[in-house]
């Protein structure tokens, strides 16, 4: 059995930012019922040198938006990076899902050997497809969703495995 760069991808992208909006909604839901200014978990990191909630969020879309656009030759859309709010965080996970959207599985079919060209960790790389999407854009991904997903535990947002997972 294989699996398809589109299910490795845009597939996976595409649920993993839908339960991040369910873990955002948690948060601002539980930042009125406790009387805590949202921009208190939009402005909370895990440690000093990390981003904040919000960079996370921006970082985790920007990278799903980027992968499957690099896999499939496309421009990348840039974003402005000036969300301010969960609704305007919700409006970017929204923008991005949509971007993932005008995907189709042809749309992939052969980027595991197409050589992806791109600037990360100030540095220029070039790989194959494959190679990028396994050890960089969905390692990437996952970190900064993760991340975002701690701060909020973190400052005692009630949240679970299942929700991180998107089973609730």
């Amino acid at each position: 059995m294989t699996i398809s760069m589109y299910e490795a991808s845009v597939a996976v992208f595409s649920a993993r930012l839908k339960a991040l909006s369910n873990v955002l909604s948690t948060a601002e839901q539980n930042a009125v019922d406790r009387k805590i200014d949202p921009q208190v978990f939009l402005a909370s990191r895990l440690a000093p040198d990390m981003f904040a909630l919000t960079r996370q969020v921006q970082i985790a879309t920007d990278h799903a938006k980027g992968a499957p656009s690099r896999l499939a030759g496309r421009e990348v859309p840039k974003y402005e990076d000036n969300e301010a709010s969960f609704a305007d965080l919700q409006a970017r996970i929204a923008k991005t899902t949509d971007h993932l959207a005008t995907f189709s599985a042809a749309d992939l079919e052969g980027s595991d050997e197409r050589v992806v060209e791109l600037r990360l960790g100030g540095r220029e790389i070039s790989m194959p497809g494959l190679q990028y999407l396994l050890h960089a854009a969905m390692p990437n991904f996952y970190f900064h969703v993760t991340t975002a997903y701690d701060i909020l535990r973190h400052n005692g947002v009630p949240l679970g495995k299942a929700m991180f997972l998107g089973n609730r």
